[in-house]
């Protein structure tokens, strides 16, 4: 195991590593940092890689089994009255231990934080029910993604003006590195104990139903909730001028996050003891190795939280910031773009659906399209969230466009892209998003006077939706490679033979 760690971290200082040299790049040309955020940002990545790497092992030898086996005996049970009321609790308790969501409600404080993520865990708890229905039934995803989302934006004409984004945003940032292991590993479970022929695209699609529910959750509470404005608490840069500042701030932080993933895993544990309890699925040595991998992932998302609240929210902030003022401001589309193809390396559920993908998929999908693909999205998405930042254009004018060009690229890609492409929407925003990306913009919209909260808040809606058009463009050229295939004569047997060789 300590060789896999390694190499798991070995992974992770190269996921991480280009967003550190572009913000050192940054720091030393265009946008100089105080010497004491750029201390940081620096232990917060040293943080951030080692974190991902325990988590990253973590999730693989605790929470996908937990997960999948979960997944697989609620679904032999072929009770309902069961299936149901489990999956509620899955949701609701899962969303409500993710910390991005809280990060999120810190920055939202016209409404309270207990509201707001009960809010958004109901819509979890509720869409995965909507889930577990669509795969015991069968219910092709493309029809469920075309009503569910001419819903959302029905509630979003009706909502205030100021909740949209923050909603939108709430869908993106609830599928994050808790979230998404153990929802992913919940649908594989459960189509895997299936044989026909559609079990294998029915593996995704539970984290694209998932994402919908907190959007329609925080749109229907603004409308009846109605606040005066929803408001927004701006990210803070600490003074820090010394080496023991620096130490004082992540001192501060580690307790902090401590408890958030202590509160987060430990009911996910609970639950756990108990399915295996009433199930007995685990032998005695798959439950060592599972309590072992519990470690592992709790040590990995203390470590990479700390790194990401603490080291690069301020300097994502103070770059935003001061790009925006400098006579460089229209460089804000080009580096956020750079900045966003990178960045999304670094997400540590990432790394868990690209290799689910290419698994499932029997290496058909390789994990290196698939990053590809997704590093594509997230830059276009984080230019035209800067292009918002800079002229003040609605969110609707691209998220309208987007979700109709996703949803109809569905009934034209082969059915596991559709349900791969709208995962990828959720897990593409996480805490990095929530982290960096999103200081990023409020600092760069505070400095060009505009409205944070309908010009800022949404470039995690955007992260969220340019994905789903990549990954689905992805499944056209693999369908179009499968027909080409098709169409070339099989080659005489010899020739077969010295190919092999």
């Amino acid at each position: 195991m300590n060789q896999t760690l390694k190499e798991k971290i070995k992974e992770a200082l190269t996921s991480v590593l280009p967003i550190t040299l572009i913000v050192l790049l940054l720091s030393i040309t265009i946008t100089p940092l105080p010497a004491g955020t750029m201390m940081m940002f620096i232990t917060g990545a040293g943080l951030l890689i080692v974190g991902m790497g325990f988590f990253s092992l973590g999730t693989d030898v605790a929470m996908l089994p937990i997960g999948d086996g979960i997944g697989a005996e609620i679904t032999k049970s072929r009770k309902l009255s069961v299936m149901l009321p489990i999956g509620f609790f899955i949701g609701a308790v899962v969303t409500i231990a993710e910390p991005d969501l809280t990060v999120l409600a810190n920055q939202v404080p016209a409404i309270s934080n207990p509201v707001l993520i009960l809010t958004v865990a109901a819509g979890v708890g509720l869409f995965l029910i909507v889930a577990i229905l669509r795969t015991v039934f069968r219910i092709p995803l493309s029809w469920m993604l075309v009503g569910f989302y001419i819903l959302v934006f029905l509630l979003a004409f009706l909502a205030p003006r100021d909740f949209v984004a923050v909603a939108f945003d709430s869908g993106g940032v609830t599928t994050g590195p808790i979230t998404v292991p153990f929802i992913m590993a919940l649908g594989i479970g459960m189509a895997s104990i299936r044989s026909d022929e559609g079990s294998r695209e029915d593996s995704f699609g539970l984290v694209a139903l998932c994402s919908i529910g907190p959007i329609l959750a925080v749109l229907l509470l603004g409308i009846f909730y109605n606040p005066s404005t929803a408001n927004y608490t701006p990210a803070e840069v600490p003074d820090v001028f010394t080496t023991a500042d620096m130490a004082s701030q992540f001192a501060g932080g580690f307790p902090t996050y401590l408890k958030e993933v202590a509160v987060a895993l430990v009911p996910i544990l609970i639950f756990s003891l108990i399915f295996q309890l009433i199930s007995r699925r685990f032998r005695k040595r798959q439950i060592i190795k599972i309590s072992v991998g519990g470690v592992y992932t709790f040590i990995g998302l203390v470590l990479f939280l700390t790194g990401v609240n603490v080291g690069f929210m301020p300097a994502g902030h103070y770059i935003g910031q001061e790009l925006a003022v400098s006579s460089y401001k229209w460089l804000l589309i080009p580096l956020g773009m750079i900045i966003g193809y990178f960045i999304v390396a670094a997400e540590p559920a990432v790394h868990v659906l690209n290799k689910q993908v290419e698994e499932i998929s029997d290496g058909a999908i390789p994990q290196k399209s698939m990053q590809l693909c997704l590093s594509i999205g997230v830059a276009v998405s984080i230019g035209l969230a800067m292009l918002r930042i800079l002229t003040g254009l609605s969110i609707f004018w691209l998220l309208i466009p987007g979700y109709a060009l996703s949803i109809g690229l569905t009934f034209f890609v082969p059915k596991i892209f559709t349900g791969i492409a709208f995962d990828s929407g959720g897990v593409a925003s996480g805490p990095m998003t929530a982290t960096f990306l999103l200081p990023f913009a409020m600092g760069a919209c505070e400095s060009l006077g505009g409205d944070i909260l309908t010009d800022a808040f949404g470039i995690v809606a955007m992260v969220a939706m340019t994905p789903l058009i990549t990954i689905q463009l992805l499944g056209l050229v693999y369908k179009f490679q499968q027909k080409k295939a098709a169409r070339q004569p099989a080659l005489p047997a010899a020739e077969e033979e010295i190919i092999d060789l």
